[in-house]
């Protein structure tokens, strides 16, 4: 058996696939234990309980590996950045306390336990307390994640869809590297069944600059806002006032410094082979069709 931070969610729901294509039997530890499993009966679900340690380790009891997408995109609430460090140092100790064999872990590109940006530095703490932890470890640093479930891409394209006007903040000159939700997937699942201690940078084939990025998705929805630049400040602003109206978080001020840092790229080769500019024209009659809320899907 095999357990997975968050099966129900984004992430989490490919490797479930990816692993129950190989006949493996899967538990999901989450948050929201009440919503819809898809799965059906071929995935067990558990409470992700961090403030009950022995349920934690009685539900990863059996495991062999636990696949780990866990961790918050803002804080948000009672729900901050240094909470979810804590939560995972506690899924760790409770993993090595269960005889977990190996933990295939999802952090970022480009962590830093020196960032000025709480989500680097959590990201590496943990990196950090993962080689520590005498745990066999897989971990992947991601970049932007894209893909059916996507929150990113597709809320630029409803943005673009819906606004006559796009404000790019800055020059729009620094760069990401999307990779595909299925090939990220299938790096876990093969990691998952290695021995060794790795690190991989789970990046796409293609690299743009953000303002690249926003004319590529407008070309392919069909969207004839005018791109304009914008200082970053005037961005941000804007974007937290359509978040508000939202009654979401569009764009904090940390996801925009490390944007703007270009740290969703990486500097090593490829590990991904979908490449996002086929994917947009192939769902470009769905894709920002529909908002998709970070707050709905975590937080409620």
């Amino acid at each position: 058996m095999d357990v997975v931070t968050g099966a129900l969610g984004y992430t989490g729901k490919y490797i479930t696939r990816g692993l129950l294509a190989q006949g493996g039997r899967v538990r999901s530890l989450t948050g929201h234990p009440h919503r819809p499993n898809p799965f059906g009966d071929r995935v067990d679900v558990a409470p992700l309980s961090f403030d009950d340690p022995a349920a934690l380790v009685e539900s990863l009891r059996g495991a062999a590996t636990l696949y780990n997408t866990y961790w918050v995109r803002f804080s948000h609430g009672v729900v901050t950045f240094e909470r979810a460090v804590e939560n995972t140092r506690t899924l760790f100790r409770a993993a090595k306390q269960a005889g977990v064999r190996r933990v295939v872990h999802v952090s970022i590109a480009n962590p830093s336990e020196d960032s000025l940006l709480p989500y680097y530095r959590g990201k590496a703490l943990l990196e950090r307390d993962l080689i520590e932890s005498g745990l066999s470890y897989a971990m992947l640093r991601p970049t932007v994640i894209f893909g059916d479930e996507d929150i990113l891409i597709n809320n630029i394209a409803w943005l673009l869809r819906r606004f006559p006007v796009f404000g790019v903040p800055g020059a729009g000159d620094y760069k990401v590297q999307p990779i595909f939700v299925e090939d990220i997937a299938e790096l876990a699942v093969n990691l998952g069944g290695r021995h060794d201690n790795v690190i991989v940078d789970a990046v796409g084939p293609e690299v743009y600059t953000f303002d690249t990025l926003v004319r590529l998705i407008a070309r392919a929805v069909g969207s004839r806002a005018r791109i304009v630049h914008v200082p970053p400040g005037l961005g941000l602003f804007l974007a937290q006032v359509i978040g508000r109206l939202l009654g979401d978080v569009t764009l904090t001020r940390e996801e925009l410094d490390g944007l703007m840092a270009s740290l969703l790229v990486s500097s090593g080769p490829p590990t991904g082979r979908a490449l996002l500019s086929e994917w947009l024209a192939q769902h470009a009659e769905t894709v920002g069709v529909r908002y998709a809320s970070e707050v709905q899907r975590h937080y409620r």
